[in-house]
């Protein structure tokens, strides 16, 4: 429920409901301020779920001399795998030495500094391959000889998003999705922000100390249409595509392949049964919500592909592809490859008038690192209050990771002794989303049916319930391309299924109440 009625109903507002304003909320709820979060649609539902689903260092980086975000980057690996081991959990990527492009001493190099920089400790560390013996090599040409292997993470980008929300709403935010900040003005020490229900149209006003504006690639509409702001900075819009394909090889390594244009591109497993590859860097000018992955784009993935694999990758192969926009700082680089992906905070803070926060760029596996960089520039708007100190966040559990990380598979044991009736793949799919909050989500079951509903891909309406109940999902698209991937999985029928039931289960929602 949103709050209103005191001078202040909020310490801090935040428009953006991606990983960063998320993040910042989270950080901001557990040190004890009053947060409010809005977004005018879904959670992560722009850039957040279209990244390529790492959490790491960003080796290519190193070549633009990015040397403190590469740093920061790699410390928070081990840091999110920690707090969310359910969600993130190691990959090894193989880089093979292509002769043409850059040198081996080069990648070596390279890869010593990636191991040494940020200080690693549990992920394994970079090692030579002859990938003529090695398995690695096997689904590539037969000149790629030499290669090198190190480690990064994985990490489910939408879940990431929405588990931050709730550990944000669980400390006392107001999280409200499909919420648009229509105005927001200065007034007596205060921003007023006007707020409009999509679903409902209805209308209310909310006051508060504080403005974060964290709205991705609608960062500067959002600063010119909503808030009126001048702000001194300025935004470089670029697309990233990406396409997936069944299995193409059946070990557990990931590729990163060079190009020779500059650019790098991942093949990946990608849900037990699929392959992703990505991603493109694009400069873009239209409406992010309108991003899609066009022939052009898919065309240089098939064609980079082509290059490294011994089986091309062909168009009929594609099964889903999609796109985000990703909203940098333009720093004047002339290739959008080039652009930095270091996140940039801008405070508007005039005498006497309430302060503006805005933010550009930044990657997903920094996200943490920038809600505690947003508080630092805040903290002189903000009131005293203080229930745990900078750096919290690094060390308490997101919802579902409360174990070690080194000990999913005991956990998922002891899941499948509780709930012996659930498939197998359905539990470690569980398990991987929801961790050991499964307990809330299938409760005292006894049987599968006791789960209601399957409506295919083991989506059941005992998952439905716990999505619509926790986790603020509305739509079938909410279910089956954020929360879970089970869009890959299912017919248009079946999602067309999903969304009678999530209508019907709302009626039967407002008719309790």
């Amino acid at each position: 429920m949103i709050v209103t009625g005191s001078k202040s109903d909020y310490d801090l507002a935040i428009i953006g409901g991606g990983i960063n304003g998320c993040g910042i909320a989270r950080d901001a709820a557990g040190r004890g301020l009053r947060v409010f979060l809005c977004d005018r649609a879904d959670l992560g539902s722009g850039t957040s779920s279209a990244s390529t689903k790492l959490i790491h260092g960003g080796l290519r980086y190193l070549e633009h001399y990015d040397f403190r975000l590469v740093r920061e980057a790699l410390m928070e690996r081990e840091v999110l795998w920690g707090i969310a081991p359910h969600i993130i959990w190691p990959l090894r990527f193989v880089l093979p030495h292509h002769r043409k492009l850059r040198p081996a001493w080069l990648l070596r190099f390279g890869l010593f500094l990636y191991d040494h920089l940020g200080g690693r400790k549990r992920l394994p560390p970079t090692r030579t391959l002859r990938l003529r013996s090695d398995p690695a090599g096997a689904v590539l040409k037969p000149d790629f000889t030499r290669g090198f292997e190190y480690s990064d993470c994985w990490v489910e980008d939408s879940r990431l998003v929405v588990l931050n929300a709730r550990d944000a709403a669980n400390r006392g935010a107001v999280v409200a999705p499909r919420t648009a900040c229509v105005a927001a003005e200065r007034a007596d020490g205060l921003w007023n922000l006007a707020l409009r229900d999509e679903t409902t149209g209805q209308r209310q006003t909310i006051r508060t100390r504080t403005l974060v504006n964290a709205a991705g690639p609608w960062v500067a509409e959002v600063a010119r249409s909503v808030i009126r702001a001048n702000i001194q900075a300025a935004v470089r819009l670029v697309q990233g595509s990406h396409i997936v394909v069944h299995k193409l090889y059946d070990h557990d390594s990931c590729y990163i392949f060079q190009n020779a244009d500059g650019r790098i591109f991942f093949v990946i497993p990608y849900e037990r049964d699929f392959t992703l590859i990505g991603t493109t860097d694009k400069d873009y000018t239209g409406d992010p919500s309108d991003a899609r992955a066009g022939d052009t784009e898919i065309d240089y993935l098939l064609r980079a592909t082509a290059e490294y694999l011994r089986e091309p990758v062909t168009r009929d192969m594609v099964v889903w592809s999609y796109s985000g926009v990703r909203a940098l700082f333009d720093d004047g680089s002339s290739a959008p490859q080039q652009a930095t992906r270091d996140y940039v905070l801008k405070l508007d803070a005039p005498p006497g008038a309430p302060a503006l926060l805005s933010v550009f760029g930044g990657k997903i596996t920094t996200y943490r690192r920038l809600a505690e960089s947003a508080l630092a520039l805040l903290h002189p708007h903000l009131p005293a209050v203080s229930k745990r100190p900078a750096g919290w966040t690094g060390r308490e559990k997101l919802p579902g990771g409360d174990f070690p990380a080194d000990k999913f598979e005991p956990r998922l044991t002891a899941a499948r002794t509780r709930y012996p009736f659930v498939p197998e793949a359905t539990l470690r799919r569980l398990f991987r989303a929801y961790g050991t909050e499964i307990g809330r989500l299938l409760g005292n079951a006894t049987c599968y049916a006791d789960l209601g509903r399957d409506f295919g891909a083991g989506l059941t309406e005992a998952e439905l319930r716990y999505l619509m109940d926790t986790e603020w999902a509305r739509t079938a698209a909410d279910v089956v391309w954020r929360r879970t991937k089970l869009g890959l999985r299912l017919c248009a029928a079946e999602i067309a299924s999903i969304d009678d039931a999530m209508r019907g289960l709302r009626q039967e929602g407002l008719a309790a109440e």
